[in-house]
């Protein structure tokens, strides 16, 4: 079974299914609902074949059955593939067709991922809970101001952990009806986002203690931490530290041909997520009240150079530095050092 290539071509209701022979010719091709025990049923006859599939909404807990039953399985990535989802005569059969011929000539032609354990996604769904949280009280707030704003009346500034109570004590009255269901809405919110913020604390703790070593840095709380380990996942993934800000698309594209090397903005690959959260920590870095560090320091030689987007250079600059040093310091677990300097290599004389 190691020589026969199968491409599944995920949908939500069903899967294309197309099985090729060692020779390259179609055996099967056939639709599979999308149950976990059709699929199990059908790939226990190809036991230890290699499935291709596409990253998708379905794509990670199948490819941990597939590899459950002795499947070797390649997640391709959908945005390396455009010959298949630009292609005038796009279909499902034909998309599982290409699926399993490229995995059967070369693999890497899929620049295949690797999708994260089944506790870590669930971990991690946390975070994202708690983000979906935040969003929705920060359009509640600018709901409530920009209704007060256009009656003439200017609510004062606070954090959005005080709004709700210091807006309701300023409220115009003819608006009270209208806005506070909102606002009792937005002091709800703001008590499951703590409640979110203690469980993350509890799942950092003793779960994954790895993450008080990334807390050394300021402006890196558990929150960001604890979104660096579940999206790694391992600290070993990668050979060298650097790897780590391609890896969350923090470094510019490329476009080389000749004597031509075009300087174009950054890739944004990888997960957006957590690319938002180390920008955060780098505006704070940068900002008035982050202490003295190398990285500060780098950060603001960049901004000083002036320009239209020196800020955003130099904010995107220490994001890509701080991966690559969160990184570091939960490969090593060293102590942080704001002011390091690098030591030289010392070779001692021949006596």
């Amino acid at each position: 079974m190691h020589r026969i290539t199968i491409g599944m071509d995920l949908g939500d209701k069903k899967h294309q299914v197309c099985v090729l022979d060692e020779g390259g010719r179609i055996t099967q091709s056939v639709q599979l609902t999308n149950k976990g025990p059709a699929i199990e049923k059908f790939f226990l006859e190809y036991k230890g074949a290699t499935v291709a599939i596409e990253a998708g909404s379905h794509s990670p807990w199948i490819s941990r059955l597939l590899e459950s039953l002795g499947c070797t399985v390649f997640v391709g990535n959908p945005r390396k593939l455009r010959f298949i989802w630009k292609n005038d005569n796009k279909f499902d059969v034909r998309d599982a067709e290409m699926l399993a011929r490229i995995a059967r000539f070369d693999p890497h032609l899929l620049y295949p991922i690797r999708h994260r354990g089944k506790q870590s996604q669930v971990d991690l769904a946390l975070l994202k809970g708690r983000d979906i949280l935040v969003k929705s009280r920060s359009c509640l707030i600018n709901h409530v101001r920009g209704s007060a704003k256009a009656i003439g009346v200017k609510l004062p500034g606070c954090s959005s952990a005080a709004f709700a109570r210091k807006a309701a004590g300023v409220l115009p009255a003819i608006l009270a009806k209208a806005l506070e269901p909102i606002i009792e809405e937005i002091a709800g919110l703001t008590e499951k986002i703590k409640a979110y913020d203690r469980e993350i604390e509890t799942i950092s703790s003793e779960r994954y203690p790895e993450t008080a070593c990334l807390q050394q840095v300021a402006g890196v709380g558990p929150l960001t931490a604890l979104a660096f380990v579940l999206t790694l996942e391992e600290s070993n993934r990668f050979a060298r530290s650097r790897q780590v800000g391609a890896f969350l698309g923090l470094t510019p594209r490329r476009d080389q041909s000749g004597e031509t090397d075009k300087q174009l903005r950054i890739t944004k690959a990888g997960n957006q997520y957590l690319r938002r959260l180390l920008v955060g920590c780098s505006h704070y870095i940068l900002g008035p009240f982050g202490p003295d560090s190398n990285l500060r320091r780098f950060g603001l030689r960049i901004a000083e150079r002036g320009g239209k987007n020196a800020k955003r250079r130099a904010t995107v600059a220490v994001s890509r530095k701080l991966a690559v040093l969160l990184h570091r310091l939960w490969r090593t677990g060293e102590v942080y050092e704001p002011f390091f300097t690098a030591r030289p290599n010392l070779t001692r004389k021949a006596a």
